[in-house]
């Protein structure tokens, strides 16, 4: 898959919670994992993550908004149930993002939803456990991103399956220069032998 995501959360308070989103973002193969404001004991984080993502994944723990800091080139997307905000069946997905999702009872914050690049909502009639949310995100960026076969027009036909990658020739600039200038050369002498005669 292209590009890399990381996944993030303000206000967090319930450590289950925590715990089942940083395994999911693990799993998904996310590059990175980071808190805003958060409230809870780690202790308790750590019997949700069975995967012990903290010794594979990098996780940052932020104070305020203002704290933040991503790589260069990163987007940041928030996900909030808004009514300008953009459906993710028809969000594309920045190659390289971070996502922030907000606390179990409320919302982003004006400020962080402020700093995002973009916003999205899962087109739900009402928000889902924080953890879930996270899970359709990323599963969502896996189809987008995911090299599948399509899905076939039947539910029992089988899905085809995908052509071979073919990698085009190698391209070596130093002979096709040489090449060139061969050719240039080759000219030259053409032209000195029509003078000459």
């Amino acid at each position: 898959m292209r590009g890399y995501f990381g996944i993030g959360v303000e206000g967090i308070s319930k450590p289950m919670n925590l715990g089942n989103l940083i395994r999911s973002t693990h799993s998904f193969g996310g590059s990175f994992f980071f808190t805003i404001a958060p409230v809870f004991n780690a202790r308790q984080v750590k019997n949700a993550d069975t995967s012990d993502a903290a010794k594979t994944m990098p996780l940052y723990t932020y104070d305020s908004v203002d704290e933040l800091m991503l790589p260069r080139g990163c987007s940041l997307v928030g996900v909030e149930l808004t009514d300008d905000a953009i459906a993710l069946p028809s969000f594309r997905h920045p190659a390289a993002a971070a996502y922030v999702l907000g606390p179990e009872r409320g919302s982003l914050s004006p400020e962080l939803q402020a700093a995002c690049d973009h916003i999205v909502k899962i087109p739900m009639k009402f928000c889902v456990n924080v953890g879930t949310a996270g899970a359709i995100l990323m599963y969502d960026r896996m189809i987008s991103y995911g090299r599948f076969p399509a899905r076939p027009v039947h539910s029992r036909a089988a899905p085809e399956p995908l052509p071979e990658h073919v990698q085009g020739g190698q391209v070596l600039r130093k002979k096709r220069r040489a090449e060139a200038e061969a050719q240039q050369d080759e000219r030259l002498r053409e032209a000195a032998d029509r003078d000459s005669d």
